[in-house]
Parts: structure tokens; sequence; C-alpha cells
């Protein structure tokens, strides 16, 4: 929002300028606009490096974690307190807010926190396909099944090229023994990704009464918390709409 508000004056001073020199108002809207523009962009850009920053902070601590329960926890707990420290930043930036409550979900997530996770989510952005992803597994996993649709419809929406999307989908759909509803999500990302070979045979193994299977997509198929790998070991995922920030 500071952001905004900044380089609005900045355009209207340079109107004003501009009229103040004996042109018209007319005259300056042009290189107002491109002033407003200008630093809008470049301010804009330096909150999400200073989120990035701590983004990575946060990708570092976690990936520095052993196999002891306690220390894991402690971990996750000091990730979470660093991307609450910089909600701030939100302040100054649009989006900004809905990314740092993704990122806390999905650590939430990936440390069995479902609650804890799901109110994050709530506050996530609607873009971040990942978190939506996880949200869905949460509610199906407690048995809502409408909610899990909504919350996958967000995902494919906005991951429609991520193809684990569509076979985190289905899967749950052949959970809930709603096949046909399964094979029309796959036949939609399939179509909406016509050239990805493992969401062909994912399709085709439907259409023949074969088991869907998701080994393609693992490591992320196990950061959904759906099926457990073969050895237990929380990963961060990184981002939803993108692993990290631009």
């Amino acid at each position: 929002m500071i952001n905004l508000l900044v380089s609005l004056a900045a355009g209207i001073a340079v109107v004003i300028l501009v009229k103040l020199l004996g042109f018209s108002v007319l005259a300056g809207i042009v290189p107002g606009t491109v002033v407003f523009l200008a630093i809008l962009v470049v301010m804009g850009r330096r909150s999400f490096v200073q989120l990035q920053a701590v983004v990575q902070a946060v990708q570092v601590e976690l990936s520095s974690m052993n196999a002891n329960k306690k220390e894991q926890q402690a971990k996750a707990d000091k990730a979470i307190k660093m991307l609450e420290a910089a909600l701030p930043l939100s302040r100054w930036q649009f989006l900004i807010e809905g990314e740092i409550y993704g990122q806390i979900g999905m650590i939430k997530h990936l440390f069995k926190d479902f609650d804890g996770a799901l109110a994050a989510f709530q506050k996530s952005s609607q873009r971040n396909y990942f978190a939506k992803a996880m949200q869905a597994a949460i509610y199906f996993q407690k048995k809502d099944f409408a909610a899990m649709q909504k919350s996958f419809e967000d995902a494919v929406k906005h991951g429609n090229k991520e193809s684990l999307m569509w076979a985190a989908y289905a899967w749950c759909l052949l959970q809930t023994k709603d096949n046909d509803q399964a094979l029309r999500v796959l036949s939609r990302g399939v179509e909406a990704n016509p050239s990805d070979e493992k969401l062909k045979k994912a399709l085709a193994a439907l259409q023949n009464d074969k088991r869907l299977k998701m080994s393609p997509w693992e490591p992320m198929w196990w950061q959904l918390g759906l099926e457990a790998p073969p050895m237990q070991q929380p990963q961060f995922a990184g981002g939803g709409r993108r692993r990290g920030f631009r």
C-alpha cells in the first residue's frame, strides 16, 4: 500500500510540475503516468527482494534439520517466526501478506499442525497453488469433500501447468469413489497440458480401470501428506505459484 501511495504521489507531483511550467494538465498525464509506473515497479521489486531474502533464510533453516523430532519442531517454529517477522512488509506492497501466510501454512502442514495450517491458508494468496493443494489435502483428511473440491479448483486454476495438481485432485476423488469426476479432472488436465506424458498415462490408466499411480510425481506428491513416503522426512516445499519470490 505504501509503495502505491508513494508512486501515486510522485506521479501527481510530475503532473503539477508540468502545469506550473505553463503546460496543460493533459500534457503532464503521460510523464506522470510513466513516473508512477516506474516507481511502483522499482519499489515493488525491492519489497519482494526483501521477502525473498527471508524465504531463503527460512529454507536454509529447514534444510539443516536432522532426524531429531524435537530439533525439527524447534526449527519449524523458528522458521515461522522469521516469516511472521516479515509481515510488516505487507504494509508496503500488495500480495506479500498472502504469500507469507501461504509459506507459514505449508510449514505447519508439513509438521502436522493441520488446524494451524488451515488458519494460515485462509489468509494465503489464491494464486499459491501448492498451498491450495495442501489445503485441499487437509479437507480430504477431514472428509469435507466439498471444501476439498473448492480448494483443488483453486489449485488447478492457478497451477494448471503443474500436473501434480490435476493428479492429486483425481487421486482424492478416486478415494471418495467418484471415478467419473476423477476422469473428468484428468481429461481437463490433459487438455491444459497436451504434451504432459505423465497426465496422459494417468488418464489412460483410469480409462482402462487401472490404479492411478502417483510415483511419477514423487517426491513433491509426498509433501501433500496424502501418502507416506518410505522414510518420513519433512521437507519444505518452497512456494506454490513460485518456488521463491521474484
